[in-house]
């Protein structure tokens, strides 16, 4: 899709002019892939500000031999230089450009010090300036291409768990990590290129806690089976949590359970265009406190997702920003009883000028297998 990622460059290119930046040189694999679509290990990327039918000539991606015929695949619309030190060739054109660029943008939140001091010196002239998030900041706002990847991904892991209920994957007697490798590999066979993160299935007591790891313990009747779970689709992720109950629920279970839905219908509600983050967060939350759980909801509601598990913004006490037309959240309250067991729920959503596109579909009443 050249023509998406070319606008996404032209859309930096604003970025960069506002910052009085003659280009930027983009080291990030993943703001690498979002601004081309290469998805090899190992790539620089520079690209020009200037507002001119030559930027996009003057731009430049550079890998190493390896990918020689993948850059041609996925960069047919750039120039194209093999080197094996793809930030330092790029750097050193930069040197060789006789003065063209005097302040070049770098992300410094990928860049350590060592590396930086080692660009710098093939750039002179050039003067390297801290540039971070610029990227990230444009990947805040999802486009069409963007959103159909998260939707086939949501619903790679929809189906992977209906068919595991289906099935009778959830029964006594199998371990956590059993029903934790069959949610992958049905996942796979819906299209995913793999899990969007370690799969989390926790079950009794161990259901309490929010990021437990699948272990050997058993599935056993009454437990709460807590399963936090995503597929990759085309470099994108979603996440879903669904909590059920291993045979009949008891009254304190329904409670709990009825809570946390109530408060993540809450903040589903509360995700609109122009919302603060924080306000978001509390519109759950406050659910939660007033029912006498709120020492029990353990962190913040939800998170951004995208060409990572863990995107901005973040939906919580302590975020910042408000939310956009075009983000991709999630919104997962929960309330964790130590000894006990615990309950989240989870879905992915895209915000819309109206009501936000709900991505993960699987019904959110309390299940009794």
């Amino acid at each position: 899709m050249p023509e998406t990622h070319a606008h996404r460059r032209d859309a930096l290119r604003a970025h960069l002019r506002e910052r009085d930046l003659d280009a930027i040189l983009v080291t990030d694999l993943l703001n690498i892939r979002y601004l081309t679509g290469f998805t090899g290990s190992n790539a620089a990327l520079l690209v020009h500000a200037a507002d001119e039918t030559g930027a996009e000539q003057r731009t430049v991606f550079c890998t190493d031999g390896r990918y020689l015929t993948q850059a041609e695949e996925q960069v047919p619309d750039l120039e194209r230089v093999i080197d094996r030190a793809s930030d330092l060739a790029l750097a050193k054109r930069l040197g060789e450009a006789e003065g063209s660029y005097k302040r070049v943008g770098f992300e410094s939140q990928h860049v350590t010090v060592d590396s930086r001091d080692a660009l710098a010196e093939p750039a002179g002239p050039a003067e390297l300036v801290r540039a971070p998030g610029l990227v990230e900041e444009l990947r805040l706002i999802k486009d069409e291409t963007e959103i159909d990847a998260l939707r086939m991904a949501c619903a790679a892991a929809d189906r992977a768990l209906a068919e595991l209920i289906e099935h009778g994957g959830l029964r006594p007697g199998r371990t956590e990590l059993e029903v934790a490798r069959e949610l992958e590999a049905r996942m796979l066979d819906h299209g995913a290129a793999g899990p969007s993160f370690d799969t989390i299935v926790a079950a009794g007591a161990n259901s309490a806690v929010p990021h437990h790891r699948p272990s050997e313990a058993e599935l056993a009747t009454g437990d709460f089976v807590k399963m936090d779970f995503g597929a990759l689709v085309d470099g994108y992720h979603s996440d879903m949590t669904r909590t059920v109950v291993l045979g009949k629920a008891v009254d304190w279970q329904r409670e709990v359970y009825e809570l946390v839905r109530t408060s993540q219908a809450a903040g589903r509600a509360a995700v609109r265009v122009g919302a603060d983050v924080r306000d978001v967060d509390a519109a759950a939350r406050q659910v939660i406190a007033d029912a006498g759980y709120g020492e029990r909801f353990l962190h913040g509601l939800g998170h951004g997702v995208g060409l990572e598990i863990h995107e901005a913004p973040a939906l919580s006490q302590r975020g910042d920003g408000r939310i956009g037309d075009g983000m991709a959240v999630t919104v997962e309250p929960g309330v964790y009883l130590p000894g006990q067991g615990g309950v989240r729920i989870e879905d992915t959503l895209v915000v819309r000028p109206s009501t936000p596109e709900l991505l993960t579909l699987t019904a959110k009443e309390l299940v009794e297998v």
